[in-house]
């Protein structure tokens, strides 16, 4: 089961707020799912995102799957070891493997996503 604390989208992405600050990852089913990771885009710091817009891709030798904003706001920090290193994703989904922090311009958007008991669900009806 994914750690508790976290939200997630039905797009695989999951989000950790800390204060307004919130980090950006993919799950790792997600990255079970698209196997070995080849390539990774990122936003630039300072890029504006709205709650669902693409935010960039990861690439993988079996598919490419576009990355979504779990909430609005201003990107301030990008995990940029991961253009040279993308299997980080594969080595720790939750941890190591954070994508991007957003400062969010309202938190209340978090409530929209799912709980970690909800995604495994999805994931498990996904799998099917």
């Amino acid at each position: 089961m994914p750690p508790a604390e976290l939200r997630f989208l039905k797009t695989h992405e999951w989000a950790l707020a800390d204060g307004d600050i919130v980090t950006v990852g993919i799950s790792d089913f997600a990255v079970t799912q698209l196997t070995d990771l080849v390539y990774i885009e990122l936003p630039q710091v300072g890029t504006s995102l709205a709650a669902g817009a693409e935010f960039g891709v990861v690439e993988s030798v079996k598919a490419a799957s576009d990355l979504y904003s779990p909430v609005s706001g201003e990107v301030v920090e990008v995990h940029s070891e991961l253009e040279e290193k993308p299997e980080i994703l594969s080595n720790d989904a939750y941890g190591d493997g954070w994508i991007i922090k957003i400062k969010a311009n309202d938190l209340s958007e978090m409530d929209g996503l799912l709980d970690s008991a909800a995604y495994e669900k999805h994931c498990e009806a996904e799998a099917h």
